[in-house]
Parts: structure tokens; C-alpha cells; sequence
């Protein structure tokens, strides 16, 4: 089978966990025996193209002509059996699904956001969750709020753009929606059930998973959305090292907090922006991976590498989180609901968690408030050994390379089997 891969690579200067999923899946494939076909451009282009080819970015989002001429010649030489397509923004556009469709190409589309809907992509503006353009013909508010870039003239592009393809995006073959949130997203937009399919991202294995650390690692973007603010407020209600070190890795506008809350506080460690081998040295010094997201965060690739190598996760109540760590109920398999994992973990009618906190297969969830989160770092670090073992059956069962993998070659073989375009 031959695949083209296709995504506008984010800048490296702002570390991506979609970059990193593309890199990874398109490995996974190649190794699978996947003829995959990179189609790939990179936000750190623009810096060096010409004056014309600056000149026509603000329309590139609508329709980039460079990218259709050389997708088209792409296509017309290898035929491939599928495109699959990430992210579209700036340098391809969603003209692609047309431009395969007319070399009679079927796409598969994973969906990382909310960019059908929302010119930021993730619902969230001025550090609360906002849909004031869902449902609307044009997406007038983002725009008034200058959601995209913090720009008034891209957001308006943004907001045209989503506009002008609501038909192509409802054209696509076949969405991979990467939680069951995601899935009610796309149904809520108008895709069909059949259209559907819920496929969560993979990690590589890192092996045989090491004795749990002590402690908590927070590992993601230094931004409001991401919640970082949100937890160094629920840790100060805890005395100065009674839950252990709080490691914090990564990079962004919040960094001053964090290295504000590491000089007061010698129990919050400060890690910087790590690499690959640096992350998987910070999970292992840890007990519980910690997701705080204020938004509906899609699929933290940080829960993924936590339950791996077997660190429960701490999460907030949103998005794909409640998915992710099995605290899903009308989406998990029978057996594997939060109130059967708590009966099991507790051996069976154990106490209630506290309101505000739910239990699953591999972690907690709490509601997005400072006193909530606060509540359940004690619980979480108590009952981390707990579900260590459980975090990574979890991994193994849904979010393993051999697994994912699979469900992503029978995704192109049906979208390839039932397309009759020509």
C-alpha cells in the first residue's frame, strides 16, 4: 500500500506534540511495510522564501498554488492508494482533500484540534473555554477578539478560511478522531457516524517500565491553556514538601511562574525544555504524570509517554484527558469503567472518591479548580503503586505502536477498498 502523508510542520521554535506524533506514525508505518510518501512543509520556511512567495501567504491558508502544483505532480507519479492529512495551516491548505480528490485520491483525515470550528483551533480565549463561533456561518468573534495570532487581519482570513471549506472538510473520506470527545466534535459539525473513527495516537515503547520515583512531573507547553498556573496554585496549598518534588518541564509565555515558584519553593523543580532522553529521565524519577489543561485538550502525548512507562496521570475533566486515563464510562469497553476500576483497586466496595474526583484505569480526573486538583495530589501520590501496573496494560492494550498501527493500515485499507472516485 502507498501512502502520502501530508502536514505543515509547526515551528521547532515552539515544540510540538503533532510533530512529533507525524514523525513517529510515519516511522511506525515505514516499518510496517507502508510505501508512505512525505508531503511535508514547515512553518520555518516562510522566514526564507521569496518576496513572491511571502507576498502570497496571506491567501495560502484558502488555497496555496505552490503546494496544489506540487501535490498534483506528486499524485499523477505514484498514484498513491490514500492521502492522509494532519495539519493544513498555512503552507497546504484543505485544498488538498480537493486536489486528491480530483486525481482520484481518497483522504483520511486525523483531526489534532478544533479548527473546523474555532480559528485558534482550541476553544480557548483569555483563559476560559469559549465556542462563541460554533454554529456560525463566519466566525465574526474571532475576529472581534483577534483569536489567531492576535492579529484582527488573520483572524479574519482564519475565520474566511474556515468558511470557504466547510464543504471540503465535510468531504473527506474518512476522519480519525483521536478520543471519543474528538468523534462528538466531528458529529456535531455534520460528519457522518460512518465517516468516523476513533484512532488514538501511539508512542514508541520504551521498554520494561522502572520502579515508580517519587513525585510528580507536569511536562507541557508554559501556557495558560496547558494549566501550569493552575497547578502552582493547588501544590502552595500543601506545606513545602509534603507531596514530594514537583518537576515541570517545558518551555513558554508562563516560564516566569514556574521559576518564580521554583525559588520560593524548593519541593517545585524547574527542568527547562527537555529532549527525548531527558523526558523519559523525568518520567522515570516520578511517581504521577500530571496533565492540568484548561481547555478540551485533544490527546496530551504527555499522558501517552506517562502510562508507557507505567506513571499514573492526574488530569483535569476535559477534552480527551477522562479517555485517555479510562475514566470514560459511556466509551470504555465493559469491564473497564471508573466505577468497576475503582471496585477492582479497592478490592472491591472501597471508599468513594471525594466529589470533584473520579478514578480510572490508569489515574484521576478532577474538575479544573485550584481546590479540586489540590485534594487529589495527596490521593494521587498515595495511590500511585496502585495503578502503576494498570497504567501500562492500558498502554499496551490501546496505545502501543503494534496496535495503533494496525487500526491506522485498516483505516486506509477500507477508506482505499470503498472509494469509487475516478
Amino acid at each position: 500500500m502507498r501512502v502520502v502523508v501530508a502536514h505543515n510542520r509547526y515551528r521547532e521554535a515552539q515544540p510540538s506534540g503533532e510533530n512529533i506524533i507525524v514523525d513517529a506514525e510515519i516511522a511506525q508505518l515505514s516499518a510496517a511495510g507502508i510505501e508512505v510518501l512525505p508531503f511535508i512543509r514547515s512553518s520555518d520556511e516562510i522566514p526564507s522564501m521569496s518576496k513572491v512567495a511571502k507576498a502570497l501567504l496571506p491567501i495560502s491558508p484558502i488555497w496555496a498554488p505552490r503546494a496544489q502544483h506540487d501535490l498534483s505532480r506528486l499524485l499523477t507519479e505514484h498514484r498513491p492508494d490514500v492521502l492522509h492529512l494532519h495539519n493544513p495551516y498555512p503552507l497546504l491548505s484543505p485544498w488538498v482533500v480537493r486536489t486528491a480528490h480530483r486525481h482520484g485520491v481518497p483522504v483520511v483525515q486525523t483531526v489534532h484540534n478544533y479548527r473546523q470550528v474555532c480559528s485558534s483551533g482550541i476553544y480557548f480565549r483569555d483563559g476560559v473555554i469559549c465556542q462563541d463561533c460554533k454554529g456560525r456561518a463566519l466566525g465574526v468573534p474571532a475576529i472581534k477578539h483577534r483569536c489567531y495570532r492576535d492579529s484582527a487581519a488573520q483572524s479574519a482570513l482564519m475565520a474566511t478560511t474556515l468558511a470557504v471549506h466547510r464543504g471540503t472538510w465535510r468531504s473527506v473520506d474518512r476522519y480519525i478522531a483521536l478520543t471519543s470527545a474528538i468523534a462528538d466534535h466531528l458529529r456535531d459539525y455534520g460528519i457522518p457516524d460512518e465517516r468516523v473513527v476513533v484512532k488514538p495516537n501511539s508512542m514508541p515503547d520504551p521498554g520494561r517500565p522502572t520502579p515508580l520515583g517519587d513525585g510528580f512531573l507536569y511536562m507541557a507547553r508554559l501556557s495558560p491553556e496547558k494549566g501550569v498556573d493552575l497547578l502552582l496554585d493547588a501544590w502552595r496549598r500543601h506545606p513545602v514538601g509534603a507531596l514530594g518534588t514537583l518537576r515541570v518541564a517545558g518551555d513558554g509565555e508562563l516560564r516566569p511562574l514556574v521559576e518564580a515558584a521554583a525559588a520560593e519553593r524548593p519541593d517545585v523543580v524547574y527542568l527547562g525544555q527537555l529532549d527525548r532522553a531527558g523526558v523519559q529521565a523525568a518520567v522515570e524519577a516520578s511517581a504521577v504524570v500530571i496533565v492540568a489543561s484548561m481547555w478540551h485538550d485533544v490527546l496530551p502525548t504527555a499522558i501517552i509517554e506517562a502510562l508507557a512507562s507505567g506513571r499514573p496521570v492526574l488530569g483535569t475533566a476535559l477534552g480527551g484527558i477522562p479517555y485517555l486515563v479510562g475514566a470514560d464510562a459511556p466509551h470504555e469497553p465493559a469491564g473497564t469503567g471508573p466505577a468497576e476500576v475503582a471496585s477492582a483497586v479497592a478490592g472491591g466496595g472501597g471508599p468513594a472518591m471525594p466529589a470533584g474526583i473520579g478514578l480510572g484505569e490508569a489515574g484521576w480526573v478532577v474538575a479544573p479548580e485550584p481546590a479540586a486538583l489540590a485534594a487529589a495530589l495527596p490521593l494521587a501520590r498515595a495511590g500511585a503503586a496502585g495503578l502503576a501496573l494498570a497504567a501500562r496494560a492500558r498502554y499496551e492494550r490501546m496505545f502501543h505502536p503494534d496496535v495503533v498501527t494496525k487500526q491506522l493500515i485498516d483505516i486506509y485499507a477500507g477508506v482505499a477498498r470503498t472509494s469509487n472516485r475516478v
